[in-house]
This record gives C-alpha cells, sequence and structure tokens, in this order.
C-alpha cells in the first residue's frame, strides 16, 4: 500500500488554510511543515501539528518533501516554483501562475529542462459540472461554438478595500477575479485569437478597474463577450450561482455563462441543455430543455488528489505552467486592449 505524499505548504494566507482543510481530510497525502515567516504563522502550525519555518528554503533543505502547495503573495509565485523546481520538488502552484509573462517563460522553461510537474491551481477546472460541460462541447452536443457569453457581476463590500493593496493599479478585478473566468472560457472553448476590450473605474474611483467589456474571438471561430463589474447589485457570478464556495450565497437559478452552437445550447452552472427536436429547427420551434447530470465533489479537494498523481508521475497537469501562462497572456492582452483602443493578440509563451 502506497504511503502517504509528504507535502509542504508555503503560504499560511486564506487559500494556504484552504488547502490544509482539504489535504487534512485526504488519505492519499499528509502535510508535514509550513513556511511563512508571517506573525500568524507558528500558531497556524501548531493547530496543523507540523513544524513551521519563517524561510521556504530552508524548510525544503531540512524536511525534503515529496510535493509542495505555495499559496504564497502573486509577485513570489514563479521564484518560490523555481526554489522548489531546483530541489527537484512537484509543485500545486497557486493562481495566477505569475505576475509578468517572462518570469512565467522562465518557470516554463525550469520546469520542462528538469521534468518537475507545475500544477496551478485554476482550481474550477477540476469541477466535475466543468468537466461534463466540456465533454458536452466536445462530443458535438451544441454542433459547432458560435457564441459565448459570460458574466461575473458582484458588489464587494467597502470593506473590502481597506486593504491598501487592494486600492492600486494591477490588483483590480481583471488579476484577481476575471483571470478564474477567462481560463475557464479557455478550457471549454479553446484558445482566444484576439481581444478588444473597455475597462472603467466610474464606480469607486481607484487606480484599478471596477467595471469591464470584453470581446474575445476564439480561434475555433466563436465570438464571446465577458462583462464584469464587482460594484453592482447582481446574481450572476461564478461564486454566486455555482456553490462551489459557502460563504457566497447561492443563486442556483442564474446562469453565469451561456454557450451556443448549431445544434444547442448549455447554460453553466445549471447544466441546462436546449435543443430542437427531431421534428424541425427554427425559431418557429420550439426547443426542448434536457438536464444534464454529473457527479458532484469538491474542485479544490479534487484539485488536491490530483496532483497528488501528477506529482507521483502519474497523469500530466490538467492546468501546467504554460497552460496557465496562456490565460495569463490572455488577461494581459485585455488590459492592453483596454489602455490602446485597438484589438490585441495574446503573446505567446
Amino acid at each position: 500500500m502506497t504511503s502517504p505524499l509528504r507535502i509542504v505548504l508555503i503560504g499560511a494566507g486564506v487559500m494556504g488554510r484552504q488547502h490544509h482543510q482539504h489535504l487534512q481530510n485526504l488519505t492519499e497525502a499528509r502535510l508535514c511543515a509550513i513556511a511563512d515567516p508571517g506573525p500568524q504563522a507558528a500558531e497556524f502550525a501548531a493547530q496543523c501539528a507540523v513544524p513551521c519555518f519563517a524561510d521556504h528554503q530552508q524548510m525544503l533543505e531540512q524536511v525534503r518533501p515529496e510535493a509542495v502547495i505555495v499559496a504564497n503573495p502573486n509577485a513570489l509565485h514563479v521564484s518560490t516554483a523555481l526554489d522548489c523546481i531546483a530541489v527537484g520538488v512537484p509543485v500545486l502552484l497557486e493562481k495566477p501562475v505569475g505576475v509578468h509573462l517572462d518570469e512565467v517563460r522562465e518557470l516554463v522553461a525550469a520546469s520542462e529542462r528538469s521534468g518537475v510537474p507545475v500544477l496551478v491551481g485554476h482550481h474550477r477546472r477540476h469541477n466535475p459540472l466543468i468537466a461534463r460541460a466540456r465533454e458536452l462541447i466536445e462530443e458535438g452536443a451544441l454542433g459547432r461554438l458560435t457564441t459565448v457569453t459570460a458574466l461575473w457581476q458582484v458588489q464587494k463590500p467597502d470593506s473590502y478595500y481597506d486593504i491598501a493593496w487592494r486600492r492600486e493599479a494591477g490588483a483590480g478585478m481583471l488579476l484577481t477575479n476575471l483571470i478564474h473566468d477567462l481560463d475557464l472560457l479557455r478550457h471549454l472553448c479553446g484558445e482566444v485569437r484576439q481581444v478588444q476590450a473597455i475597462t472603467s473605474n466610474g464606480v469607486r474611483g481607484f487606480a484599478n478597474e471596477d467595471s469591464a467589456a470584453v470581446l474575445l474571438q476564439f480561434e475555433g471561430g466563436a465570438l464571446g463577450s465577458l462583462t464584469g463589474s464587482d460594484g453592482v447589485a447582481a446574481p450572476w457570478s461564478w461564486e454566486m450561482t455555482s456553490g462551489e464556495n459557502p460563504v457566497y450565497p447561492r443563486q442556483a437559478d442564474q446562469p453565469c455563462y451561456l454557450l451556443a452552437g448549431t445544434r444547442g445550447a448549455l447554460s453553466v452552472p445549471q447544466l441546462k441543455h436546449w435543443q430542437y427536436s427531431e421534428a424541425g429547427a427554427g425559431w418557429h420551434q420550439p426547443l426542448q430543455q434536457v438536464q444534464e447530470h454529473f457527479d458532484a465533489g469538491e474542485a479544490l479537494r479534487r484539485q488536491l488528489q490530483h496532483f497528488v498523481q501528477v506529482a507521483r508521475g502519474q497523469v500530466e497537469p490538467l492546468a501546467s505552467a504554460a497552460d496557465a501562462g496562456r490565460t495569463l497572456a490572455l488577461v494581459e492582452a485585455i488590459r492592453q486592449a483596454a489602455e490602446s483602443g485597438q484589438a490585441c493578440v495574446p503573446e505567446t509563451l
């Protein structure tokens, strides 16, 4: 019988603690140390009954783990992951994979050169309802995918911005929130050929955006839109509709993604599948609705189970560093399009 994978955690903040919450319920892995220079880390490590280190390199040297979860601040993601790769330890790296494309290219090269895998924490890909939606699209249930409508519209409380860095440029919803939706759109609909975008900070007046309208042209020919705001009273977002995280009140009857093709349409997260009957198609004919089913499961838990398999060399990462880098490149293209007023093509890694 295989012994539990020995995992260490770098970063004892919100995401690090969420990972621990799921990790402690896995039989195939166990936490063996925490590294975080913050004042609360030692107390958290004591609660987890594992040693605490202020320096992650010292932890890697002394503990010699079999895998590591990196959940420290965004700007430290790549440098920390590179330290782990240098000692041959597979990495589950929280999103975003990095903050600049050049550093992500360095990470991709190091992973490929060393053979040490990196799984990036775009955890929504691991949600079973997303797996079922992708399966339906790949099976051709929608025919040729033609239009995609994505919504992320919420109201963050004023207290969210009491933390100074959340009011600064680069900390807006594009990189913090919409990166999740853009990654899922890539995962479901394929690569994006070009984007156009308009952003605004008119609600709060901070240095970052609070509203955005994005147009996307996918390589497969589909056209899409993503409309987002974190300053509106609205129920249309993954957080509010999917029920993935219980801290958000669920609006189970509302969609956040609508995908339409030549043979049918799909609402997500409800997985309502719309299509014409064999009697005929056309706008004078009634559409039939089929409720697609899937086996429920928590995305973060499933991601950790997948990571154990990745670390043991049994499967390839569902979201590799290169793959996540393409999502970051898409975010950068949207930012550039909004600043220039022109269509932009995402960079290649």
